[in-house]
């Protein structure tokens, strides 16, 4: 546990079309106002959060809806009922902005439990929030909930309710896919899609206010409200906070000829997501815990990614094994050799290049990594398509088989993470040899949980976690006639890499650093189809602080 106590949890409605809609509460400046102004009434309607913590200073958020633009004052105390205020000033709730309200609070000391509020000229208050800066000198522990694709269609959010109910974390981490932008009934569909789970607006997400009113759906979620409430949070975005497979320059899930431009849409998804988030407007930025850690936040989707390669491009034409093991081997040697090819952006890998030489430098034990996609290597075992029986439908078969064709051909079957960028992943894994870091890379994206031990050349280089989803299936959904057990021995059979696998669990991981290992907690929730924290299980690894390895 940690020792400070969290505030109440404001009582809410349930999550459904009268709460979220609630023209009948609103005044009446406020009834022709577009569907995100109107979601959950008028005042406060979305709680608090909180979020770029520094030693001295963080962001604070609220939502506060009324007839026109609304200054509100803001408070920072030690204690939860606000006998000793340390910091307060003022923010405005302006339409422009979706009447989302941020502000920064200064002059905090490190390492420190805080609780804020947002108080309205009528006297009418937020909900109370817990928040925390980060510790300065000589830290021991530090905590953080780690989380990762969270669909509101497939289930509840268990994974955000048990960590705020654990208490046992100093920070929040997101690392994208936060939500989703397909319309309804597109992913999930049919028997996967919960009763309960209502999504707006029913369309995919293109417009401002689309993106404006889908982040004021999932922002109405009484657990990650309460999240928000009573952690610091650092997010960044994957795919889905734009659109599915995005790229500096378009994404597949993207259609210029109905959906207008991609900077177009680009902009609105970015302009969404810092109204509606508490972060900054930075693209990637750094963390510093104490002598302890440097937290690197980088941008792996939209700053610098060129276009992902396709396999089914790559094998079009191919109408025989020996015509696709051509193809496979040419764009091997090839396209995806090319040494100049970028994921971060030039400038952002220079960042982080001098970064993790600075961190080291500083004597910081741990470098991490917080982003979006699996660094580890990870190729489809073609001891798969040998299970996959008889009643296999015939575009899985297919699928698969290519799959494990281009793994023999040394392609990787995901070339949306790292994988599909090696010269990339090799520059950052060669800049963390040349600071001799101690690489911790934090990974979602992939809805299931891994732990990888990286090399580079033959050095060990660093190990990886990456998280499984709050709520969004895994590769089980995708191969129902292979149990995960088996898939997951499979896996890490035939990849050096991979040391564990999990595909068919949700929840979430709790990762401690200290000064001699960093150990990480993967929890699984017994379910998504009703409100539960239960557990139905854990895993545990450790990394000794040096040893780029993982231990149980």
């Amino acid at each position: 546990m940690i020792a400070s106590e969290p505030p109440a949890a404001t009582p809410l409605p349930a999550l459904d079309r009268r709460t979220i809609l609630k023209g009948g509460l609103l005044g009446g400046g406020l009834l022709g106002a577009p569907l995100a102004a109107q979601i959950g009434g008028s005042g406060f309607t979305h709680g608090v959060a909180s979020g770029e913590p520094k030693t001295d200073r963080l962001l604070i958020w609220t939502r506060y809806v009324v007839a026109e633009e609304t200054k509100l004052d803001w408070e920072v105390s030690t204690t939860p009922d606000f006998a000793r205020i340390v910091s307060s000033g003022g923010a405005t709730a302006h339409p422009g902005r979706d009447w989302c309200v941020k502000a920064w609070a200064n002059g905090l000391e490190p390492g420190r439990w805080y609780f804020y509020r947002f108080i309205a000229p009528n006297g009418t208050m937020s909900d109370v929030g817990r928040t925390r800066t980060l510790p300065d000198g000589a830290v021991d522990r530090f905590r953080m909930a780690v989380f990762s694709c969270s669909n509101i269609g497939f289930g509840w959010f268990n994974a955000y309710a048990h960590a705020a109910e654990a208490n046992d974390t100093h920070l929040a981490v997101h690392l994208g896919d936060y939500i989703y932008e397909y319309g309804r009934g597109t992913y999930p569909s049919g028997d996967d899609l919960h009763p309960q789970r209502l999504l707006w607006p029913e369309d995919e997400t293109v417009t401002l206010a689309e993106y404006r009113l889908r982040y004021a759906t999932y922002r109405s979620d009484p657990d990650l409200r309460r999240l928000h409430q009573v952690l610091p949070m650092i997010s960044v975005w994957d795919d889905h906070e734009s659109t599915n497979d995005s790229w500096k320059d378009g994404a597949q899930n993207h259609q210029p000829e109905t959906e207008g431009s991609w900077d177009a849409r680009k902009y609105f998804a970015k302009r969404a997501y810092r109204e509606w988030m508490p972060v900054s407007d930075e693209p990637y930025a750094a963390y510093e815990i104490g002598d302890l850690a440097t937290m690197f936040r980088l941008d792996t989707r939209l700053e610098g990614r060129e276009e992902q390669f396709d396999l089914g491009t790559i094998l079009a034409g191919a109408d025989n094994p020996e015509a696709a093991l051509a193809a496979l081997t040419a764009f091997r040697d090839g396209a995806y050799a090319d040494p100049d090819r970028q994921l971060l952006g030039a400038e952002q890998e220079a960042w982080l290049g001098s970064g993790l030489k600075r961190s080291r430098g500083a004597g910081k034990t741990w470098q991490v990594l917080v982003q979006q996609v699996l660094m580890g290597r990870l190729s489809t075992p073609s001891s798969i398509v040998d299970g996959l029986g008889d009643g296999v439908p015939a575009f899985v078969r297919q699928r698969i088989t290519a799959a494990a064709m281009a793994s023999a051909a040394g392609v990787p079957a995901n070339m949306d993470a790292w994988d599909g960028y090696p010269a990339a992943r090799a520059r950052v894994l060669e800049a963390a040899l040349e600071a001799e870091a101690n690489l911790l890379v934090l990974a979602g994206d992939t809805h299931n949980g891994w732990a990888f031990e990286l090399d580079h050349a033959g050095e060990a280089a660093g190990v990886e976690f990456g998280t499984h989803s709050v709520s969004s299936p895994g590769i089980e959904s995708g191969l129902p006639m292979l149990p995960p057990e088996r898939f997951a021995q499979l896996a890490v059979e035939a990849n050096e890499q991979l040391v564990w696998a999990d595909t068919s669990q949700r929840g979430y991981m709790a990762v401690e650093l200290t000064p001699e290992r960093a150990t990480t907690q993967f929890r699984f929730l017994e379910t998504i189809r009703s409100r539960s924290t239960a557990l139905a299980g854990t895993a545990r690894f450790i990394s000794a602080a040096g040893s780029h390895r993982i231990t149980t």
